[in-house]
């Protein structure tokens, strides 16, 4: 335990009802045990009730659903003609509010849910009666949008929108939803409505700003928490190193994930209920297996009440476990981020956070599923043996007292605009006061772009699309539909992955688990979305191996400091996974590496890359046959830690390093956003470069290892095997970019300098 903060218990501030509430609505929340609201629910409600955009942004647990439920209520209660929209992220979270307003028992508000779990007869009664829908982004996109006409009614008399959970918009995903949220209002306008928007967020930087450009209607920000909170126990901690295998090998640091299973196993022995977050669907399922079975060693028949959950279970088996869970049948669960959100999880002890989460507003937003009825309660965040998650546990001012991160999107990138545009062009023809909605001037240059293409026809009352099919726009940019995954023997379907990641986690041969049974991939049919699978227990696993191109298309901005030069552009980047290696379990041995024969993906996006003449590395100490493995560790090690300074995880980014790249010329290393057209991390990047490579500098030669560990320069997700690194050479590369940035005016995106000296 590198690090103990304790966060003091908090009162609670109690206000009067408003005076407009319904007696019937006070006494349907009296009825569930609240008598009194907390003062920021009253004002961010009643703001609502007046008819101005509100963000509720305050910690979990801290009411925010009764700030939108009172106005909503209200509303429907006082006019049995107005209806009402509820968009969350994530299905649990829909389907959490629909247990929560139906269990009021208002008559005639009729809430129900309109997702991808809905059965087809029962869409028709939803869209004709209920007055209060809940979905999602995706569902909004594919299913209601499109079938407007059919929801007229509903949309003419739409009074209030609810949008829970809004700082998980961001990056592409935000950027697109924010383009869903225009169609809607744009649509309801042309029905007459003029609904009002309430939205819920975690605490974050500037939600004010964040929800006006998802919105696209200014929002005032409610921010002030008046809700009691029970003292938090904040550990920091990372895991021990293990005795080295042979004198002459480095010592290796115990697996998070193992550290996370000893952990959980030791609280729900003493009875503590616990939810462990696990970064990765696999990882998830590791912590479940292994937890089981240390609980069935101490005591048989206790290993059945701890479970695995994440995205990719079928709606059976996600409403089960989460039944189990809000029942206390289950005392323990590993999860993906999929259980982060608002889902109302009374009663937990503790928190597990196996690797730090990518974000502070995260990393809080998971802590924060503890101690809910204002108990104490306790968190552990267990460092991964990563650079960022090093660097954290041992600079503990870096999580705590600092404020959150800010929502990053942006609702004008060219890869999101023009489909979006085409969506709402094929729903209603686009008019020339349309564009101001969608952005203006680069609207009007998108839609330009787009019938030059042939894919919109201007006529003189708009802008129609062309085709007869509506345009496919994937919201969340996995790159296509979801792979199922099928086992060979009864056709039995276990789940879904999405497109995006099946390459790593599908490919043939690949080892697959399932709430803690291992199967292995048979084949993997790309056309037909299916991979087909049979139960297998080998011993080892499976790792994907990939390679990357990149080149250049513009540069944006760029600062010449001599020797070194810092640039933001568009870039081109083609990955192919080639090969996977099979690794013993528990010893990690690599047994062989097989090849593949998987299609490349092409992504076109935005880039911050810096360059260092071959003469200033050699100035700096780097010899040139370490100029590879130098750059390739300083890229890996600012990969890790660019999490600290921008609202992205390192999975969210990619990188590549060369020593003589074709584009520039000069020993280079590129960090790229993972998503088409960019998610604004570059940006982040390069306008805080300095802060960005310090930090990643520090982390490395903080790190005590001689020659490199995943604590500093080694990556997880290395195509290369984490070959070549040279860790004091990335030291030396981020020294002389460091002292030639200090000595150059920091970043402007505006300007255009002369090219850096060769």
């Amino acid at each position: 335990m590198t690090h103990v903060e304790r966060v003091p218990a908090r009162p609670g501030v109690s206000a009067e009802w408003p005076a407009w509430a319904p007696p019937e609505v006070v006494s349907a929340f009296g009825a569930r045990g609240i008598t009194a609201p907390w003062a920021h629910q009253v004002t961010a409600a009643s703001l609502a009730f007046d008819g101005e955009h509100v963000v509720l942004a305050t910690g979990t647990g801290s009411g925010k659903s009764l700030g939108y439920q009172l106005p909503v209520l209200t509303r429907l209660v006082d006019d049995p003609r107005a209806t009402a929209l509820y968009i969350a992220p994530a299905k649990a979270l829909a389907a959490d509010q629909l247990r929560a307003v139906a269990g009021f028992g208002l008559p005639d508000v009729r809430p129900a849910t309109y997702d991808g779990d809905t059965a087809r007869e029962e869409r028709d009664w939803v869209r004709q009666h209920s007055r209060f829908v809940l979905t999602n982004p995706d569902m909004l996109h594919h299913g209601m949008l499109p079938g407007h006409e059919r929801w007229a009614s509903f949309l003419r008399r739409l009074a209030y929108v609810v949008i829970d959970e809004c700082h998980t918009y961001r990056g592409v995903f935000g950027s697109h939803v924010a383009h869903v949220l225009r169609r809607l209002r744009r649509l309801a306008a042309r029905y007459g409505g003029d609904p009002t928007f309430i939205l819920a967020s975690a605490t974050s930087g500037d939600p004010a700003e964040a929800a006006s450009r998802l919105v696209g209607v200014p929002v005032t920000a409610v921010t002030e928490d008046a809700s009691p909170r029970g003292a938090l126990t904040f550990a920091l901690w990372e895991p021990p190193l293990l005795p080295p295998a042979a004198d002459d090998l480095p010592r290796e640091r115990r697996s998070a994930l193992r550290e996370t299973a000893d952990l959980l196993t030791a609280a729900i022995v003493a009875g503590t209920r616990t939810l462990a977050f696990i970064r990765s669907r696999r990882g998830a399922e590791v912590v479940a297996a292994v937890t089981r079975r240390q609980l069935d060693e101490a005591v048989p028949g206790l290993g059945e009440r701890v479970a695995a959950y994440r995205a990719g279970y079928l709606k059976e088996d996600r409403r089960e476990i989460e039944q189990q869970l809000l029942s206390g049948e289950l005392l323990g669960l590993a999860s993906t981020n999929a259980l982060e959100l608002g889902v109302d999880l009374v009663g937990l002890d503790a928190v597990l956070i196996c690797g730090y989460p990518g974000t502070r507003a995260s990393l809080w937003q998971q802590a924060g599923r503890a101690g809910r009825a204002g108990e104490p309660a306790v968190a552990v965040l267990v460092a991964r043996d990563d650079p960022l998650d090093t660097y954290l546990v041992h600079h503990p001012s870096a999580l705590f007292g600092r404020p959150v991160e800010a929502t990053v999107l942006d609702p004008g990138n060219p890869y999101v605009l023009g489909p979006q545009l085409c969506c709402a062009a094929s729903e209603a023809p686009l008019t020339a006061a349309d564009l101001a909605l969608f952005g203006g001037g680069s609207a009007r240059a998108a839609v330009d772009g787009l019938t030059s293409s042939g894919a919109l026809r201007k006529r003189p009352s708009g802008w129609y699309w062309t085709h007869t099919g509506r345009p496919e726009v994937d919201l969340r940019g996995t790159g296509g539909a979801p792979v199922s995954v099928v086992e060979s023997s009864t056709g039995r379907l276990f789940g879904t992955v999405d497109a995006g990641s099946s390459h790593a986690m599908l490919h043939t041969g690949a080892v697959y688990l399932h709430q803690g049974i291992s199967f292995v991939v048979d084949d993997l049919d790309l056309e037909d979305a299916v991979a087909l699978v049979h139960q297998e227990e080998p011993d080892w696993s499976t790792h994907a191996r990939d390679v990357t191109d990149l080149s250049v298309v513009s540069v944006r901005s760029y600062v010449n400091a001599g020797p070194v030069g810092l640039f933001l552009g568009e870039v081109d980047v083609t990955n192919q996974v080639v090969s996977y290696q099979r690794r013993r379990i528990g010893s990690g041995e690599v047994i062989d590496t097989r090849p593949l024969d998987l299609p490349p993906r092409e992504l076109r996006t935005v880039a911050v890359w810096f360059t260092v003449s071959p003469r200033a590395l050699e100035a700096a100490g780097v010899e040139p046959p370490d100029f590879p493995g130098a750059l390739h560790a300083a890229e890996h090690a600012a990969i890790g830690l660019l999490p600290l300074i921008a609202t992205c995880d390192r999975w969210d980014i990619g990188g590549l390093s060369t020593a003589n790249h074709m584009d520039t010329e000069a020993p280079t290393v590129f960090v790229y956003d993972g998503h088409p057209g960019g998610a604004g991390f570059a940006e982040r990047a390069y306008e805080t470069a300095t802060e960005w490579l310090s930090a990643t500098r520090a982390a490395i030669a903080a790190c005590g290892c001689e020659t490199g560990c995943p604590s500093c320069v080694q990556s997880p997700k290395c195509g290369n095997g984490n070959n070549p690194l040279h860790k004091p050479g990335a030291i030396q590369v981020l020294d002389a970019v460091l002292t030639a940035l200090a000595a150059t005016p920091a970043p402007d995106p505006r300007s255009r300098a002369t090219p850096p000296e060769r």
